[in-house]
Formats: C-alpha cells, sequence, structure tokens
C-alpha cells in the first residue's frame, strides 16, 4: 500500500510539473529558454506516461473503456468547434 501512496503523490507531482511547464514554455519570449522549458516539459511527460504506465500494470490505476462511438463523436465537437 505504501508503494502506491508514493506512485499516486509521485504522478500528481509530475501532473503539476507538467502545468508549470506548459505556462512557462508559453510565456517565454526567449527562444532559447523557451526552447529549454519545451525539452523539459517533454522529460516531464515521458516520465508521467513511464509513472502511468507502471501504476497501470499494478492496478494502482484504473481507467473505463469508453465506446470508440462515443471517442468519435466527442472528437467531431472538437474540431467543429
Amino acid at each position: 500500500m505504501l508503494d502506491q501512496l508514493i506512485m499516486d503523490n509521485y504522478l500528481l507531482v509530475l501532473k503539476s510539473t507538467v502545468e508549470v511547464y506548459v505556462h512557462g514554455t508559453l510565456e517565454a519570449s526567449n527562444k532559447e529558454i523557451k526552447d529549454i522549458l519545451k525539452e523539459n516539459l517533454n522529460d516531464i511527460l515521458d516520465m508521467q506516461e513511464k509513472t502511468y504506465n507502471e501504476m497501470t500494470k499494478y492496478g494502482w490505476y484504473t481507467t473505463n473503456n469508453v465506446e470508440s462511438t462515443t471517442i468519435k463523436e466527442t472528437i467531431n465537437k472538437i474540431k467543429n468547434k
């Protein structure tokens, strides 16, 4: 149970860090700084994906399956905005 709690907290930290890097990347006016932030953002996204995959492997992070028609409808709504 302790491992799951640690992974839950780690995933939350990664998600929060993504938000910081996204805002920093959007607001950076210097290309060099923007590029560094984008690279770090990609690194954090990779870490988040690996953490998510590890958690799902142990059943610590579950998702619900969604019908493909629902996914297609949602994509169409987004495209038509």
